[in-house]
């Protein structure tokens, strides 16, 4: 393996475990936090712990429903040609 796939692995890894720790604590321990307390600066409002996943999911969804369309449709157009 390369050193620069073992790079791009590492540096995956770490946003993704940055990303989960960041909303873990965001979503299960900021609600016990005073909301006084400095901290609460560095969230967002608790309303945008469903909605960023929820918008992002179904981007996600919808991406991959027009690659496999795309895809079938292109398959399609290989078999009549054939």
């Amino acid at each position: 393996m390369e050193l620069g796939d073992k790079a791009v692995g590492f540096l995956l890894t770490l946003t993704s475990l940055s990303i989960f720790t960041y909303y873990t604590f965001w979503v299960i321990i900021l609600p016990f936090v005073d909301s006084d307390h400095f901290v609460h600066k560095y969230f967002l409002p608790q309303e945008y712990a469903i909605l960023i996943p929820v918008i992002a999911g179904v981007v996600l969804l919808s991406f991959l429903s027009i690659f496999v369309g795309l895809v079938m449709l292109k398959s399609k157009k290989k078999k009549k040609t054939n």
